[in-house]
């Protein structure tokens, strides 16, 4: 019988990012193998999505106030509810909040019978915290005062059969601050199509005229969602720094709730032009290809799957010196900088602009070789871990005593 994985995806949305992006791709893999995958997503509706592969089955909750694209579990009942009649025999959750919660909570024969996986796709510390307190506080401080978070994550994992993390770096940061073990299944790009053959040399022009600048200057390219854990507007500013130095001009990919700001900070640098949502795969695979460098800011990336599709795409890197996209670092094809200072990185930019670029484009194309994965190789290497993960048989966690568990609507 095929194997049925259920993902509780809290962060699944239509128009999402990183996370929408990795479990399309799981839907893929799935039919490709045989597998069944349902999703089950917080939305605006109780709505079935059939995919090849399974389907997305959202459930009515309420949106976020501020970022109205994503909506969050507000019931354990319907979750509980979901879970005993798909009957899966490996459920997923990858939030730390109430899908998380859920399946940490399920019970009943159903639930004994099922593997559990916790797959980190967020750190809540270095998304909120840690942003929020940047010029208060040093990132270690913040960890510090967040004890209880990090107690809370620990005793969560303790439901599950086996973690999951897709970068050695966030298998090293809960390990530290959560006594976590967790298994680094790195995540996979798809690398047919992001490829340094997909370069277009008059694209690339085009948006330096429209910066303003010749063909040889400098373009770089930011991609990522307009909230303020990518911390745009200091990559802004440490553009508009290495600006007034080389021919450097940036474009910015994206769309979010902070949109008003990101619009004034890229006007205040001057050499800074935002595309918008580029929704169309083939069309930001080329633009990727067609840009002289990456450069990236936040250092709450859990799994860092832009830094790998630049790389595999062929282009130098300029990423701070935390977060996911640091294991792809290397000096090789990559410039790094402090995390969160303007200075630093416009330093970090400069140093990149004064290397070859034949050399360092051809270190990237040699990066994307020998370390970044294939989507169907993290697929197999992580349903390989789950066929071999045996149900541990450890208790559910307590329910706790505080949530209200109504009636399914």
């Amino acid at each position: 019988m095929p194997v049925h994985i259920v993902d509780v995806a809290e962060f699944y949305a239509p128009l999402g990012g990183g996370v929408k992006t990795y479990i399309d791709a799981k839907f893929a893999y799935a039919h490709r193998v045989g597998a069944r995958l349902t999703v089950l997503a917080p939305g605006p509706e109780n709505r079935d999505e059939p995919r090849p592969g399974g389907l997305v089955r959202y459930l009515r909750s309420p949106a976020i106030p501020f970022d109205r694209r994503y909506h969050l579990f507000a019931r354990l009942r319907p979750l509980y509810d979901q879970l005993d009649a798909l009957a899966p025999d490996i459920v997923e959750a990858s939030s730390f909040m109430l899908g998380a919660l859920a399946v940490a909570t399920w019970r009943g024969p159903t639930a004994r019978r099922a593997r559990r996986a916790l797959v980190l796709h967020a750190d809540f510390v270095a998304q909120h915290p840690q942003t929020w307190f940047r010029k208060l506080l040093p990132p270690a401080i913040v960890d510090a005062a967040c004890f209880w978070y990090w107690a809370y994550l620990g005793g969560l994992a303790r439901a599950f059969d086996t973690v999951v993390a897709g970068t050695r770096w966030m298998a090293e940061r809960v390990r530290r601050q959560a006594g976590i073990e967790a298994v680094v299944v790195p995540w996979g790009v798809d690398l047919d199509l992001f490829h340094p053959s997909r370069r277009d040399l008059a694209l690339r022009a085009e948006l330096l005229r429209s910066l303003g600048l010749p063909e040889d200057g400098i373009l770089l390219l930011g991609v990522g969602r307009h909230h303020h854990e990518k911390r745009w507007p200091m990559l802004f500013e440490a553009v508009a720094r290495a600006g007034r130095a080389a021919p450097v001009a940036m474009v910015q990919v994206g769309d979010g709730f902070r949109r008003g700001r990101i619009e004034a900070a890229a006007r205040a640098a001057g050499n800074v032009r935002l595309l918008g949502r580029v929704a169309d795969r083939r069309a930001m695979a080329r633009l990727m290809a067609s840009a002289d460098a990456l450069v990236h800011a936040s250092r709450a990336e859990t799994f860092g799957l832009v830094a790998s599709e630049a790389l595999a795409s062929g282009l130098p890197l300029v990423l701070p010196d935390a977060g996911g996209c640091t294991d792809v670092a290397d000096p090789a094809w990559a410039e790094t900088y402090r995390s969160g200072s303007s200075r630093a990185a416009a330093r970090a930019i400069l140093r990149l602009v004064a290397r070859d670029p034949c050399q360092l484009r051809a270190a990237a194309v040699r990066g994307r070789a020998t370390r970044i994965l294939s989507t169907h190789e993290h697929f197999e290497r992580l349903f390989a871990l789950y066929d071999r993960t045996p149900p541990s048989g450890a208790d559910p966690l307590p329910l706790p005593s505080a949530t209200p568990l109504p009636a399914a609507a």
